[in-house]
C-alpha cells in the first residue's frame, strides 16, 4: 500500500512539477502578451531537456529561453521575429518542429535511415545464416561403423 501511494505522489508531482514550469515572476502582466509568450514558449525546445518545451521544463537554460521570450514581445517583436532571433541564436534545433531544408535533413530523416540500415543490417545476417539443406542431411556410415553399431546392438556377430 504505500508502494502505491509513493507511485501515485511521485506521478503528481512530476505533473504539478511540468504544468508549473513557468513562474510566476516571470509572468506579463499583460494578458495577451502572455498569451503569445505561452504560445511561442510551446514551440521552442529545451536543448537541456531535447524533447521537452521550454514552457513545461524546470531546466534553468528554459526559463532564461522563457525570459529572453518576454523581454522580445514586451520590446514589441512578432511571433515571428521572436522565433527568428532564437534560431539565429541557437539554430533550428531549438524550434520542436524544424523546418524540412538541407541542413535540418539528418534531423527529419536520419531516425527513418538508421531503421532501414538496422532491418537491412538483420536481414543480410538472416539471409547469411540460413542452414544449407546438404548440411543437415546425415552422412552415410562406414562399413566398420556399421558393424559397431549393429554390435553395439546385439544384431551382429558376437566375438
Amino acid at each position: 500500500m504505500k508502494g502505491v501511494a509513493l507511485a501515485l505522489l511521485l506521478i503528481t508531482a512530476s505533473i504539478s512539477g511540468a504544468a508549473f514550469a513557468v513562474e510566476p515572476g516571470e509572468m506579463l502582466s499583460d494578458p495577451q502578451q502572455e498569451a503569445r509568450a505561452r504560445e511561442i514558449s510551446k514551440s521552442i525546445r529545451c536543448v537541456v531537456c531535447q524533447n521537452q518545451d521550454i514552457d513545461s521544463s524546470n531546466a534553468d537554460l528554459a526559463r532564461d529561453l522563457r525570459i529572453m521570450i518576454r523581454e522580445r514581445i514586451v520590446a514589441g517583436d512578432s511571433n515571428g521575429e521572436v522565433r527568428d532571433f532564437l534560431v539565429a541564436r541557437y539554430g533550428d534545433y531549438v524550434l520542436l518542429r524544424p523546418p524540412v531544408k538541407p541542413s535540418t535533413y539528418v534531423l527529419w530523416f536520419g531516425p527513418l535511415v538508421l531503421l532501414l540500415l538496422g532491418g537491412l543490417s538483420v536481414w543480410v545476417y538472416l539471409r547469411g545464416h540460413r542452414p544449407v539443406a546438404s548440411a543437415c542431411a546425415p552422412l552415410p556410415l562406414s562399413d566398420e561403423e556399421r558393424r559397431r553399431v549393429d554390435q553395439i546392438l546385439g544384431r551382429g556377430e558376437k566375438d
